[in-house]
């Protein structure tokens, strides 16, 4: 990647990755027990919008939208070879984004279209810089990741509208979760087997994970089908059937990975694990469509295991390389990620209680918080200083710092 070597601003804008994450990272602390709490009834929220309607909205659109552009502005100068966008408009998107969280959450006096003119601006401004910089740059290929974000955009118009026609959000909060589902099996299906490759190739392993092929497109296609399935008619067997296959397809695609073979590298077994909660929210959605659990169980599958999972495996490994550090976990990032897996688990209790008094929302709440209060703790220093120095080990082996 290009580097601009006449930047002089705050070290936080100098790479998409650090105030998206960072962002997201902080919010992410407090969001789920502010929900909670007004879930619960004993704080009050100010916006247009329900309390579990504000929770949906703001991990899809907020906490997710702000983990993919961080992804997106650091990955596009990779694909174009230009350079990468810095300084004052990664500040004005940041306060985009900031300013759509304060108008959801009643903090600014709005009516409901000024809170939706507000919270769809950011999605809106980072398609609009994604596609100038990839026509910039002649990258056509990668065109196609602008389709699931424009549609994440357009999700985000939907939800608005459907609480203030109905009430409540139905189909647009699984399409949200849908979109963001897609884009892990697109991109984390390239990134995972690619990352494990490197390592087994320094660990001098003879089977490598198998190369994207057909079976890939395969099982993107298939899950692709499942997703429109599950957010349209969500509790019929058609969605059960399209689930059950893609399931079976996607636990295939992973194990193709070669992902037992890294379990000396966490921060890459995290990956696995991670995607492996995909094929699981599939099956709970053929559980669901068959009447055999509730509906929410493959939602809090997809977003909290396998978004929440996927988004803080890659957030971890991309503020260590891309911060000069080596991609090593280290026991704070790897008890991070094992509490969202954690909290993924313990939300489908429900009212269950798990621990004494303490029921299954509370406990995933409570796991969630400190997950990212663990993260927030380690990579908070990084993303606001400036690039390391590479500290690399005396011996070549598994846990090679490299940049990605």
């Amino acid at each position: 990647m290009t580097i601009r070597s006449d930047y002089r601003g705050p070290a936080l804008f100098s790479g998409g990755f650090r105030p998206f994450f960072l962002a997201a990272t902080l919010f992410a602390i407090g969001v789920v027990p502010a929900w909670y709490l007004a879930w619960r009834g004993e704080i009050a929220l100010g916006g247009p919008f329900p309390a579990v309607d504000w929770h949906i909205h703001e991990m899809i659109f907020g906490y997710g939208a702000a983990v993919v552009a961080g992804f997106l502005f650091t990955a596009v100068p990779n694909w174009t070879g230009r350079l990468p966008a810095r300084g004052w408009p990664l500040a004005g998107l940041l306060a985009l984004w900031i300013a759509g969280r304060m108008a959801l959450a009643g903090a600014l006096p709005l009516p409901p279209t000024g809170v939706l003119a507000i919270d769809q601006a950011f999605l809106l401004a980072v398609v609009a810089m994604i596609t100038r910089e990839i026509i910039a740059g002649k990258n056509w290929r990668n065109l196609k990741v602008l389709v699931p974000v424009s549609l994440l955009w357009a999700a985000n118009l939907a939800f608005h509208a459907e609480v203030q026609i109905e009430g409540t959000s139905d189909l647009s909060r699984r399409a949200g979760t849908a979109l963001l589902i897609f884009l892990i099996m697109l991109i984390g299906g390239r990134i995972v087997p690619s990352f494990t490759r490197n390592w087994l190739a320094r660990a001098g392993a003879q089977r490598m994970p198998v190369p994207f092929n057909r079976f890939d497109a395969l099982s993107i296609g298939a899950g692709t089908i499942a997703l429109v399935a599950w957010c349209l008619v969500p509790d019929t067997p058609m969605a059960g059937l399209a689930s059950a296959v893609a399931a079976g397809l996607h636990l295939a695609r992973l194990a193709r990975w070669r992902g037992m073979a890294t379990w000396r590298s966490p921060l890459l077994l995290m990956l696995h694990a991670a995607y492996l909660m995909i094929p699981l929210g599939f099956v709970g959605a053929a559980a669901a469509a068959a009447g055999l659990v509730g509906l929410d169980v493959p939602s809090h599958l997809f977003g909290i295991g396998a978004i929440g999972g996927m988004t803080v495996a890659v957030m971890m490994r991309a503020s260590l390389g891309h911060t000069g550090r080596n991609l090593v976990a280290g026991p704070w990032l790897t008890a991070s990620f094992v509490l969202v897996l954690l909290a993924s688990l313990a939300r489908l209790a429900g009212y269950e209680p798990l621990l004494g008094r303490i029921d299954g929302i509370a406990l995933a709440a409570t796991f969630w918080a400190a997950a990212f209060a663990l993260l927030a703790a380690r990579l908070t220093p990084w993303l606001l200083t400036d690039k390391a120095a590479v500290r690399r080990p005396n011996a070549r082996g598994p846990n090679t710092a490299t940049k990605r």
